[in-house]
């Protein structure tokens, strides 16, 4: 069966990019916990690109499957982890990168350079990191993973928040997000 991404978030409403994400169906990562523990040779640059033994990995959809077995421990390791073995994953920065938002019904919803749709919220809640002046932002994804926002996508989130005031804050699924770090 072909893949076929989601639709472009402009035309989207907000139910129906929930319903987008809740009919994508992710493998139960946090109930596995195998003992065949090793290294992958796999890492995720800065920039977003995943690399296996040093060479970009050109195939997206090879990219959206490793990514849906990403977890995040708490000591900050990451693994890619399947029912009988859990690799670790070199992650320069962020595991993804959020490529576009839009302000959909009241909410933020991101799309991600795997084409996974993500509305920020207290589930999904954005984080800003760094310079006050210069902040990088990222937004929960699932089980300790995140995404970076882009550039494009930083500059798309601040004209929302200065349409919306001028405190550099931003608010989806009820909650209030400051763009700069505290």
């Amino acid at each position: 069966m072909p893949y076929e991404p989601p639709p472009e978030l402009a035309g989207m409403s907000l139910a129906e990019i929930a319903e987008a994400v809740a009919a994508r169906k992710l493998p139960p990562v946090e109930q596995w916990n195998p003992d065949n523990v090793g290294e992958s040779g796999m890492r995720i640059a800065a920039d977003g690109t995943w690399l296996h033994n040093g060479s970009p990995i050109t195939r997206p959809a090879m990219v959206r499957a490793f990514a849906s077995l990403l977890n995040r421990e708490e000591d900050g390791s990451h693994w890619l982890v399947v029912p009988y073995q859990k690799l670790r994953i070199a992650v320069e920065d962020a595991c993804f990168q959020a490529v576009d938002v839009r302000r959909v019904d009241g909410d933020l919803a991101f799309r991600l350079g795997t084409d996974e749709l993500v509305v920020a919220g207290p589930d999904h809640p954005l984080r800003a990191a760094g310079d006050p002046d210069l902040p990088s932002l990222y937004l929960m994804v699932r089980r300790g993973c995140e995404a970076r926002l882009n550039r494009s996508t930083y500059e798309q989130l601040a004209q929302i928040a200065l349409e919306e005031g001028d405190d550099w804050t931003v608010t989806s699924g009820g909650r209030s997000f400051p763009l700069r770090p505290s």
